[in-house]
């Protein structure tokens, strides 16, 4: 069971979940990362669910087209969409409170 562990606003959250897990799923029915992930559509058109990738990028399959379109250059920041990766192995991920395409969070 992939280990996860998230970074928000100066908290450090923790928790194992399943193989192939989808971390805004989860969030849609309330369990970890719930509340702290911000997400809104879930389907890779808004990025208010990107991540910035501590460890554990290695694992991960490169970006989607969803992901190349939404996130553009902040991909080389380490952004990613977390409502695209599907975990199996352990990952360390921060979200800002500002999503980085500079909406307000929602």
């Amino acid at each position: 069971m992939p280990n996860v562990v998230f970074h928000k606003n100066g908290e450090t959250y923790r928790d194992s979940v399943k193989d192939n897990t989808n971390l805004v799923v989860r969030a849609g029915i309330r369990q970890f990362p719930y509340p702290h992930l911000r997400y809104e559509c879930g389907m890779g058109k808004c990025s208010q669910c990107a991540c910035v990738v501590i460890s554990g990028g290695e694992y991960l399959p490169e970006p989607n087209w969803k992901e190349r379109k939404q996130l553009g250059e902040r991909l080389t920041q380490g952004y990613r969409l977390a409502c695209q990766l599907w975990i199996d192995h352990d990952i360390e991920l921060a979200q800002n409170d500002t999503p980085p395409d500079g909406t307000s969070p929602a």
